[in-house]
């Protein structure tokens, strides 16, 4: 049995040592801060025998130990302190190591590489090199949608360019003629003038709308819509430009189908589709134009033309902004006017989406079926 005496001598000698070995350690591993892991790991390792035999020897010294007996000490803490070192630095090149491999993994996500989890020793390394692995595939994911964006802005500016072009090109032809006296009929040229400025001016209002779709910046006046009260005003309103290229619209409704959403954006969607159906469809052929009620509660409305369909690898592309397809689906002029730069599916698909709904388009017999899905007014609303 110690001597509580004996004791208290101890303690208070091996804490004294260890304090002082801790401080020392802990300036020199301020210092060193920025030196490698396995440099700060011995420093660690060595403050730990370096306090343990300084405390050992300190009460060896006043336990009046014998010099063999003292020796001997020197000896097993030696031994002891080389093993540890050793070790200190096995661990220490280990980790030394995955960090180079780590860092090898994290500069090949860097120059856009994907990279598979690797087996490291280490639970943390492990779930770091796991973690690493996903962010590869996430960032290729991301540079992927990225690449798409910029090729599909490209596009779209491209053609915006070329569309915006051929009424400009026109207006400057009908001035110079009207300015140098040489027009034969100024009032059809005055006409014309006014056409193209329209066909500008609703370019101009596509892009707007376009740009406030994708900035998030879209204000929606939200009230309850008959769906009937929209369809019927878009049908009226292009009636003219569809029995000019006899072209017949058919109308198909069925239940009460009231919307909550903004009905002037809302008649857009509406009209942007039709307009491109009949804008795609031949003459002589009908569009069919169906509102129904689903089991789901929401309402569906359709819009199915004669264009000849679209093939299955674009379906995926045709409501992104300036997408146009094959000849047969290409645009042509309507009453004079540029068929515009493809924005008005884009247009469609973000009002659809803004009102939480949905919109798709599939292949039918000898056309194309236009579906747009939103909630009912009394679901929305509960």
């Amino acid at each position: 049995m110690i001597a509580l005496s004996d004791f208290w001598t101890i303690l208070v000698t091996a804490l004294t040592a260890a304090v002082v070995v801790a401080a020392l350690a802990g300036i020199v591993l301020r210092f060193a801060r920025h030196k490698s892991v396995l440099l700060r790991l011995l420093i660690v390792v060595g403050a730990t025998v370096v306090s343990i035999a300084a405390a050992t020897i300190a009460i060896a010294a006043q336990m009046y130990i014998s010099e063999h007996d003292l020796v001997v000490l020197f000896w097993v803490i030696g031994v002891a302190a080389v093993v540890s070192l050793c070790v200190a630095v096995l661990v220490g090149v280990g980790i030394t190591r995955t960090s180079t491999r780590l860092r090898s993994t994290a500069r090949a996500i860097g120059d856009g590489q994907i990279v598979l989890p690797e087996d490291y020793s280490g639970l943390e390394f492990a779930a770091l090199a796991q973690e690493l692995a996903e962010t590869s595939h996430r960032l290729a994911r991301s540079r992927e949608e990225v690449a798409t964006l910029d090729q599909s802005r490209r596009r779209l500016v491209a053609w915006i360019s070329h569309d915006l072009r051929a009424p400009l090109a026109a207006l400057r032809a009908m001035a110079e003629s009207l300015e140098d006296g040489v027009a034969e009929e100024p009032p059809r040229y005055h006409r014309q003038i006014r056409v193209q400025a329209e066909t500008l001016a609703s370019m101009v209002d596509d892009l707007f709308e376009l740009s406030k779709i994708q900035s998030g910046t879209l204000s929606l006046n939200m009230e309850p819509v008959s769906l009937f009260d929209l369809v019927s005003d878009a049908v009226a309103d292009l009636h003219p430009v569809a029995a000019s290229r006899s072209i017949t619209l058919k109308e198909s409704r069925t239940g009460n189908l009231t919307l909550f959403g903004d009905a002037r954006e809302l008649s857009r969607v509406i009209g942007n589709l039709l307009m491109n159906a009949i804008e795609h469809s031949p003459a002589n052929s009908e569009i069919l134009i169906s509102a129904r009620e689903t089991e789901n509660e929401h309402v569906a409305l359709s819009v199915v033309d004669a264009g000849g369909g679209i093939p299955e690898e674009d379906l995926g592309r045709i409501f992104d902004a300036g997408w146009r397809g094959t000849p047969s689906r290409t645009p042509s002029s309507t009453f004079g006017m540029s068929a515009g730069a493809g924005l008005g599916l884009a247009i469609v698909a973000g009002i659809v989406e803004a009102h939480s709904g949905g919109v798709s388009v599939h292949n039918v017999p000898g056309g194309c079926r236009f579906d747009v899905t939103l909630p009912r007014f009394g679901a929305r609303a509960a």
